[in-house]
């Protein structure tokens, strides 16, 4: 089972932020006002969170990490170093094209982990699409998940190479 040690700090810093951009790529596809956004925020907090119970120990690690205030702080430079200077326009893609990133670093790094980890980032995406629905009047009807939610997670899987 890989873990911290199997990578090099600039990888880890990808997977932690891929942590990170599988809930807002889902945000950035639709934002929906602060309310919205707020939930969606807590959503993906709690979608990280949940990364604890699960069996696999590298997704266990990456959660741990966001329990430290040195890796919360060196998750957040690279999310800020990767999102700098970008329009709200291109947030999605970028936050795409980091989880290929990430998914690339688990395939060649840690193949036997990188099946949970994929999941685990893409967990995060669906807690996110699922936290507040579209379009109705003060928390009343509406749509659930969107058809932007739905195309961002399915480019979240494509980018994960999730079948």
């Amino acid at each position: 089972m890989a873990n911290k040690t199997n990578f090099t700090p600039e990888e880890w810093k990808s997977l932690l932020e891929a942590a990170m951009m599988s809930g807002l790529a889902v945000t950035a596809a639709e934002p929906s006002g602060i309310l919205g956004v707020l939930k969606e925020s807590f959503a993906a907090s709690r979608g990280l969170i949940e990364g604890k119970s699960d069996s696999d120990e590298l997704v266990k690690a990456i959660e741990a990490e966001f329990e430290t205030s040195e890796g919360r702080t060196f998750a957040k430079d690279g999310f800020r170093e990767k999102l700098a200077g970008a329009k709200a326009a291109e947030l999605k893609a970028k936050c795409i094209d980091s989880l290929k990133q990430a998914a690339a670093i688990l395939e060649a790094k840690a193949p036997a982990d990188a099946e949970a980890v994929k999941k685990w980032f893409y967990h995060i995406s669906e807690k996110v699409a699922e936290a507040d629905a579209e379009g109705g009047f003060l928390g009343f009807g509406g749509t659930k998940v969107t058809d932007a939610e739905k195309a961002a997670l399915s480019e979240i899987s494509a980018a994960l190479k999730l079948a």
